[in-house]
């Protein structure tokens, strides 16, 4: 054990090379967000992760923001037209290979385009098969289409106001569709631990909008029928400052306001009020001190207020973009950000025995990127695999 709190020597995992699921095979059919999520984490975990896109790719690679190239880094990427008679056998010998298959069609779909559960387990019994849907596979709404917005409305996760004086209103981030992903990886690792012992394998059948209730109910639980403040304090809150950015403040405990106090000193002598002595005065005039409290965040930049906290122990952040976020002091002597070929990635974000943990193996493939080593895996000549290019089963391009 290191003494005097020296942090453990550094070794292959502090570089990027800690890969727990090494081994473990994944048959990736999923697109867009909720399914990548969860495969890119199982890859940056050290899972070979064989992602299969339609011929013409997923269609998050045509999106004008980056989630492709995040989302789908350490994958190797094989085009399939699924739909093609010549896909039977092909699929046939990815469900043999794999330990993991994932999908994130509507329900049905899979089964009509044979990667259905039933089709792969009769194949590989101890197959660990993941369905992500916006309702689940059964239910009078299963066939209904929706996105993240959509889910979380239908679970309930915004019908509650997140900031003091303004109503409900949705986050930036896919909530649902990135929390289905984290327990979709929750579920799966739990079903190879039970198959380890067992020899079985599992369906698991994760609904995008029960996902989203169950973080709407984690507060206030499932009876609460109305609107509500109760989760929230007017002093946890975001006020703009005069230089258009923001500061949120995480006031809650009665430290943390008497912190702000001292560190404000004679600059808002009404905070001092005893009406705002103690949280149940600061709840019940809480529109007023929100307002006061807006009134003299915007008088002074985000870094100067900063500076006033400064050795007040105050609970406050600059809301800051994820370029400004990667760059600042914390997270870069955390190692978060991690540069491959040109490109920088924020990988699996635990450190393990002190070090980095995860890393990146390669960017996001071009589609099809990896057919000719994935068919070689799967056991298909060169002969063979000359033959499915021909027959048009395979999409994109060669290695």
């Amino acid at each position: 054990m290191p003494e005097d709190g020296a942090q453990p020597r550094p070794d292959a995992r502090q570089a990027g090379h800690w890969r727990p699921l090494e081994g473990v095979r994944v048959a990736d059919f999923s697109l867009l967000l909720p399914g990548p999520f969860a495969t890119v984490t199982l890859a940056d975990l050290g899972a070979d992760v064989v992602k299969v896109e339609p011929p013409q790719g997923d269609f998050a690679r045509k999106m004008p923001v980056a989630m492709f190239r995040m989302a789908n880094r350490s994958k190797r990427s094989i085009a399939v037209d699924l739909k093609h008679p010549a896909a039977a056998d092909l699929v046939a010998r990815l469900a043999a290979w794999a330990d993991v298959a994932i999908e994130g069609y509507r329900p049905g779909v899979a089964d009509r385009i044979g990667i259905g559960y039933a089709a792969l387990s009769a194949i590989n019994p101890g197959i660990v098969y993941c369905s992500l849907s916006g309702y689940g596979q059964t239910g009078p709404e299963r066939l209904r289409p929706g996105h993240d917005l959509n889910y979380l409305a239908a679970g309930g996760a915004i019908a509650l106001p997140g900031h003091w004086l303004e109503p409900p209103r949705r986050s930036g981030l896919p909530i649902a569709d990135l929390v289905a992903g984290s327990y979709a990886v929750i579920a799966i690792l739990s079903a190879l631990h039970h198959r380890a012992r067992s020899s079985r394998g599992a369906y698991l059948d994760l609904s995008l909008a029960e996902t989203a209730l169950s973080l709407a109910v984690i507060r206030h639980g499932p009876e609460l029928d109305h609107a509500t403040r109760d989760h929230m304090y007017p002093t946890n809150d975001l006020f703009a400052t005069s230089d258009g950015k923001a500061i949120a403040f995480g006031i809650v405990e009665q430290h943390f306001w008497e912190a702000l106090l001292d560190a404000i000193g004679d600059l808002a002598p009404e905070l001092r009020d005893p009406q705002y002595a103690d949280e149940p005065g600061r709840r019940r005039m809480g529109d007023q001190l929100s307002r006061q409290l807006r009134a003299l965040m915007a008088t002074r930049t985000a870094a100067e207020w900063m500076r006033t906290f400064e050795g007040h122990d105050v609970p406050a952040s600059i809301v800051l973009t994820p370029a400004e976020a990667v760059a600042s002091p914390q997270m870069t002597a955390r190692e978060m950000m991690i540069e491959h070929e040109g490109e920088a990635h924020v990988p699996f974000p635990v450190r393990v025995d002190g070090g980095r943990g995860a890393g990146v193996r390669w960017n996001a493939p071009a589609v099809g990127a990896h057919a000719d080593a994935v068919l070689a895996d799967l056991g298909y000549s060169e002969g063979d695999r000359h033959e499915l290019r021909r027959s048009g089963v395979l999409g994109g391009s060669a290695e």
